[in-house]
Protein backbone atom coordinates (compact mmCIF):
# COMPACT_ATOMS: atom_id res chain seq x y z
CA UNK A 1 0.00 0.00 0.00
CA UNK A 2 1.24 3.52 -0.90
CA UNK A 3 0.10 6.31 1.57
CA UNK A 4 -0.98 9.82 1.31
CA UNK A 5 -0.80 12.60 3.87
CA UNK A 6 -3.65 15.08 4.49
CA UNK A 7 -0.59 17.91 4.00
CA UNK A 8 0.01 15.78 0.25
CA UNK A 9 -3.08 15.65 -0.29
CA UNK A 10 -4.30 18.86 -0.77
CA UNK A 11 -1.41 19.92 -2.33
CA UNK A 12 -2.24 17.62 -4.86
CA UNK A 13 -5.45 18.90 -5.19
CA UNK A 14 -4.42 22.46 -5.94
CA UNK A 15 -2.09 21.62 -8.23
CA UNK A 16 -4.44 19.66 -10.21
CA UNK A 17 -6.70 22.40 -9.89
CA UNK A 18 -4.50 24.50 -11.29
CA UNK A 19 -3.48 22.60 -13.90
CA UNK A 20 -6.74 22.00 -14.91
CA UNK A 21 -6.90 18.04 -15.12
CA UNK A 22 -9.56 16.21 -14.49
CA UNK A 23 -10.71 13.07 -12.17
CA UNK A 24 -9.10 11.03 -14.60
CA UNK A 25 -5.91 11.80 -13.40
CA UNK A 26 -3.65 10.51 -11.01
CA UNK A 27 -0.60 10.51 -9.39
CA UNK A 28 1.73 8.58 -10.52
CA UNK A 29 5.05 7.14 -9.10
CA UNK A 30 8.21 5.35 -9.76
CA UNK A 31 11.68 4.63 -8.37
CA UNK A 32 14.93 4.95 -10.82
CA UNK A 33 18.68 4.37 -10.47
CA UNK A 34 20.48 8.02 -9.71
CA UNK A 35 20.88 10.11 -7.33
CA UNK A 36 23.88 10.01 -4.32
CA UNK A 37 22.38 7.49 -2.80
CA UNK A 38 21.59 4.91 -5.61
CA UNK A 39 17.88 5.28 -6.22
CA UNK A 40 15.80 8.66 -6.70
CA UNK A 41 11.93 8.90 -6.82
CA UNK A 42 9.98 10.67 -9.19
CA UNK A 43 6.24 11.93 -9.43
CA UNK A 44 4.31 13.26 -12.08
CA UNK A 45 0.63 13.40 -12.84
CA UNK A 46 -0.97 11.00 -15.27
CA UNK A 47 -4.00 9.19 -17.44
CA UNK A 48 -2.59 6.41 -19.00
CA UNK A 49 -2.55 3.18 -16.96
CA UNK A 50 0.24 0.39 -17.85
CA UNK A 51 0.06 -3.32 -17.95
CA UNK A 52 1.73 -4.23 -14.49
CA UNK A 53 1.02 -1.03 -12.56
CA UNK A 54 -0.05 -1.18 -9.28
CA UNK A 55 -3.27 1.00 -7.94
CA UNK A 56 -4.07 2.39 -4.94
CA UNK A 57 -6.26 5.13 -3.57
CA UNK A 58 -5.73 6.94 -0.31
CA UNK A 59 -6.98 10.14 1.70
CA UNK A 60 -9.33 10.51 -1.70
CA UNK A 61 -5.88 10.31 -3.86
CA UNK A 62 -5.35 7.83 -6.18
CA UNK A 63 -1.73 6.54 -6.50
CA UNK A 64 -0.21 4.68 -8.84
CA UNK A 65 3.52 2.75 -9.13
CA UNK A 66 4.76 0.15 -11.91
CA UNK A 67 5.09 -3.20 -9.88
CA UNK A 68 9.47 -2.78 -9.98
CA UNK A 69 8.99 0.39 -7.80
CA UNK A 70 6.47 -0.67 -5.70
CA UNK A 71 9.09 -3.33 -4.19
CA UNK A 72 11.08 -0.03 -3.20
CA UNK A 73 7.90 1.90 -2.44
CA UNK A 74 5.95 -0.61 -0.17
CA UNK A 75 4.38 1.34 3.26
CA UNK A 76 5.71 4.69 2.21
CA UNK A 77 3.71 7.54 2.97
CA UNK A 78 3.73 10.75 0.23
CA UNK A 79 3.97 13.71 1.95
CA UNK A 80 4.13 17.76 1.90
CA UNK A 81 5.95 20.44 3.53
CA UNK A 82 5.65 23.52 2.82
CA UNK A 83 6.76 27.24 4.41
CA UNK A 84 10.68 28.95 4.17
CA UNK A 85 12.59 25.86 5.03
CA UNK A 86 9.94 23.50 3.67
CA UNK A 87 10.84 20.28 1.31
CA UNK A 88 7.97 20.25 -0.84
CA UNK A 89 6.64 16.24 -1.54
CA UNK A 90 8.70 14.17 0.11
CA UNK A 91 8.43 9.98 0.66
CA UNK A 92 8.79 8.76 4.21
CA UNK A 93 10.02 5.57 3.06
CA UNK A 94 9.90 2.60 5.75
CA UNK A 95 12.32 0.48 3.48
CA UNK A 96 14.85 2.96 3.34
CA UNK A 97 17.91 2.01 4.67
CA UNK A 98 19.89 5.24 4.04
CA UNK A 99 19.29 8.43 2.35
CA UNK A 100 21.24 11.64 1.02
CA UNK A 101 21.51 14.84 2.68
CA UNK A 102 19.41 16.85 0.12
CA UNK A 103 16.20 13.67 0.78
CA UNK A 104 16.60 12.74 -3.11
CA UNK A 105 17.97 9.58 -3.11
CA UNK A 106 18.22 6.59 -1.08
CA UNK A 107 19.08 2.86 -0.64
CA UNK A 108 17.59 -0.07 0.34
Amino acid sequence: MLFVHDTAKQKITELMSQEGLTGEHFVRVSVTSGGCSGLTYNMEFDDESQPNDQVFEDNGVKVVTDLKSFLYLCNTTLEFSGGLNGKGFYFNNPNAARTCGCGESFAV
